[in-house]
């Protein structure tokens, strides 16, 4: 195969790969940085006996992204409490082909911090096995270990993932209608009717960024959450709806610039977690607008 044949190739796989880069590291500059390190060991490599390639990608995309996990953790200065990953934001209604694709089995946030608490080879084995069905006989030599411990590792994962919490409402619309429920309830001061609507378990978590960390924080319980109701009044105001990650959002401005992301993690008729992303210069770097 020439280089340009080789090159249409990779373009091919592109979009599963870097579905596979956000979902192994929460962050879509990294997720780039991952797809192109795999591209440059493809264009380096001998394939001629490669039956899969589609295959050999992803395992490498893995490889490439358990050495950024593994590099990450041991420089990690910021708190991974209050760490949002990175959001895919996009307008309410509309359709972005690269972006379903990014998204495709929708990843929430809520999961993508759970998989943040992961080892990283726990990752690795949960997100190629259950999410894009890689066979533990694949994963094992990128993770060195046997396909049965490889088993373990996800296994473990798994029960994590499972005991974060119910599975999230899919349905857009029930989404947004539990979402004013409950932002008309907090402009009006009606806390009978936000305790109505939040899981008596919520967790509200807001991330500040380096800049203002001293709004990060974590706050659990329908009460204590609902303490934060003026919060909440103040995205009503100036505020647009989105889809953040498939789950409803809100994009608060201030003269036409985004100040803040709010995303709603919605399952049954209740909210389960609601993330604040309050880092100015993130979003600008991440394009929201």
């Amino acid at each position: 195969m020439d280089k340009d044949a080789l090159a249409a190739r990779f373009d091919a796989d592109r979009g599963h790969l870097r579905a596979v880069a956000y979902r192994m590291l929460g962050s879509l500059s990294e997720a780039e940085d991952a797809v192109q390190e795999a591209w440059f060991k493809l264009s380096r490599s001998d394939i001629a006996d490669v039956r899969n390639l589609s295959g050999w990608l992803t395992t490498v995309v893995g490889r490439v992204c358990l050495d950024m996990l593994r590099s990450r953790a041991a420089r990690r200065e910021d708190p991974l409490d209050f760490r949002i990953p990175d959001p895919v934001v996009r307008e309410e209604g509309a359709a972005d082909p690269e972006q379903e694709a990014l998204l495709a089995d929708e990843v929430g946030l809520a999961l993508l911090v759970v998989l943040e608490t992961l080892a990283p080879a726990e990752r690795l084995a949960f997100v190629l096995h259950d999410m894009f069905a890689v066979s533990f006989d694949e994963i094992a030599p990128v993770v060195d270990r046997t396909p049965a411990a490889t088993r373990q590792l996800a296994s473990r994962a798994r029960r994590r993932v499972q005991a974060a919490g119910p599975a999230p409402e899919r349905d857009p619309a029930r989404q947004r209608e539990v979402v004013d429920a409950f932002l008309a309830a907090s402009q009006g001061g009606d806390f009978e009717g936000l305790l109505a609507v939040l899981d008596p378990d919520v967790l509200l978590r807001v991330d500040g960024g380096v800049l203002t960390a001293a709004a990060s924080k974590l706050v659990r319980g329908a009460e204590a959450v609902t303490a934060q109701a003026l919060t909440f009044a103040r995205f009503r105001h100036d505020a647009r709806p989105v889809r953040v990650n498939g789950a409803a959002g809100l994009v608060s401005l201030a003269n036409g610039t985004p100040v803040g992301l709010m995303v709603f993690t919605v399952a049954g008729s209740r909210i389960t977690g609601i993330d604040i992303l309050a880092d100015r210069e993130r979003l600008a770097s991440l394009g929201v607008r």
